[in-house]
């Protein structure tokens, strides 16, 4: 299923590429079964936890000048504060301002019978006078979804009244499983009514990310091969975003952060997209760069940068590498990430046990099958470790965890590393997507292991004194217990 960039709507992951949110089986089944298309979701029949891709909302806020009105019961609505500070924080440490608003439209029982568009058109007029944003984005929730609220027609007639960009977010919560869903509605979104058809071409390389933590970096890194990097859409401005078609190539931190907006760009406008393993640790960012510098046309100069860099770098990370060799680790993270970090952690000599990820994609949206880092693993890993796909079922995670007591945890969801902490693991939050990135973040990533498993006292004495929910019933269960027989 292609990307059309001519309605609202954007298909789901589960229909556009195949992706599932239950499985269990190793490294090796998985890349098979997705080879030959035979991969197929097994539904739980118990579940603790779900994700809502209205957070697709969350996301957008990090554009600066804009204003985002939820079309929501006001329980809906309750990320706002936490959002907005969230994204003011980054915008000031960057140091330029942040002036984004999310208001909600509050739907109460009379508007699920009567409907509400009448009110939300007067809400966006009012949003408008108070606060003139740059743009407005209006999103759907299940309450405006169920009563099947038309705020397309709404968007299509005040855009012509108001004279700015418009669009509205389908992304009722009922719709997808698969949280990733709301980076392919915000970019969506962004490509529908912001994104212009490039004038000229710029030096600019799109670099999609998510808190631009390594800014400086990559902009010195950038600096040697002539180009600047624009990363978005932390502190994006609407004028910035107009101008993404005018890139030389667009890259991302994680593939599955980057798909929809890299393949649509270079769809629409031959904005070329690089499609390599993601560039975290040596391996990753070396084939990520050299393939950066071919399609800008500067191979030479990148190879220069990677040699003069390895001299500084390998020696050290080859050091710390005898401390961390042998040690086994169990991975939780959403797929751009769990089996990228997986991969870096191998590279570092640690051995992969298990590997939980939140969803699998089938494709990617480049009708293709990609360069999946599952496939790189099945090839080079030394073990055929197991996998799980499980959409944040802690109950999952921490039987798995009681029977394997890895070494070590890493997630990318602060709340399971708590769980695991509870048992005494050594666990390690990875939240800054730049983490392991390039040489000089690997050997930082390495250093961060090394201290996360030396200094146990914390888990050790909070183990000892907290008692989890879980029985020993359950511990002694197989940990995919409620998923349904796959059913082909």
């Amino acid at each position: 299923m292609e990307i059309n960039l001519n309605g609202t709507t954007v298909a789901i992951r589960e229909n556009r590429l195949g992706g599932i949110t239950g499985y269990d089986g190793d490294v090796c089944d998985l890349c098979n079964q997705t080879k030959c298309g035979a991969i197929n979701n097994r539904e739980r029949c118990f579940s603790q936890a779900g994700s809502c891709i209205s957070s697709a909302l969350h996301g957008l806020a990090n554009i600066t000048d804009i204003a985002i009105i939820d079309h929501a019961p006001q329980g809906c609505t309750a990320f706002a504060p936490d959002s907005l500070a969230e994204h003011a924080f980054v915008a000031k440490k960057r140091g330029v301002p942040y002036n984004t608003v999310i208001l909600g439209t509050d739907i109460n029982e009379k508007d699920t019978v009567f409907g509400a568009t009448g009110s939300l058109r007067d809400i966006v007029l009012e949003t408008y006078k108070r606060y003139k944003p740059k743009a407005i984005f209006i999103g759907t929730s299940c309450a405006s979804g169920i009563i099947g609220e038309d705020i397309d027609s709404v968007v299509d007639e005040l855009k012509k009244e108001l004279s700015i960009p418009m669009a509205a977010i389908h992304c009722e919560g009922f719709k997808s499983k698969i949280l990733a869903g709301r980076f392919d509605l915000e970019d969506h979104a962004v490509l529908t009514s912001i994104v212009k058809p490039p004038k000229k071409k710029s030096n600019i390389v799109n670099f999609k990310n998510f808190n631009e933590s390594a800014r400086e970096e990559i902009t010195e890194m950038f600096s040697n091969f002539g180009v600047k990097p624009f990363f978005f859409y932390s502190s994006s401005t609407v004028e910035e975003l107009s101008h993404l078609s005018e890139a030389l190539a667009t890259v991302c931190i994680c593939g599955s952060l980057g798909t929809y907006m890299g393949n649509a760009l270079e769809k629409e406008y031959g904005v070329p997209y690089v499609k390599t393993i993601d560039p975290l640790g040596i391996v990753g960012f070396e084939t990520w760069l050299r393939e950066l510098g071919k399609v800008i046309g500067k191979a030479k100069e990148v190879e220069v940068y990677i040699q003069r860099e390895r001299a500084i770098y390998l020696p050290k990370i080859e050091e710390i590498k005898k401390e961390l060799k042998g040690l086994r680790a169990v991975v939780n993270m959403g797929p751009g990430f769990a089996f990228q970090i997986s991969r870096v952690l191998q590279e570092l000599g640690i051995e992969i046990i298990y590997v939980i990820s939140l969803h699998h994609d089938a494709k990617f949206d480049n009708n293709e099958i990609p360069p999946f880092i599952e496939y790189y693993l099945e090839d080079k890993s030394s073990n055929n470790f197991k996998v799980s796909i499980s959409d944040q079922q802690n109950f999952e995670i921490m039987n798995i965890l009681n029977k394997l007591k890895p070494d070590i945890y890493l997630s990318r969801h602060s709340g399971t590393t708590v769980s695991a902490i509870k048992q005494g693991i050594a666990s390690l939050f990875v939240g800054d997507e730049f983490k392991a990135f390039g040489y000089k973040g690997t050997l930082d990533f390495a250093h961060t292991l090394l201290y996360t498993i030396k200094n146990r006292s914390f888990e050790k004495n909070l183990a000892a004194r907290v008692k989890t929910p879980y029985t020993e019933w359950w511990y002694k269960q197989n940990s995919t217990k409620f998923l349904k027989e796959e059913v082909k």
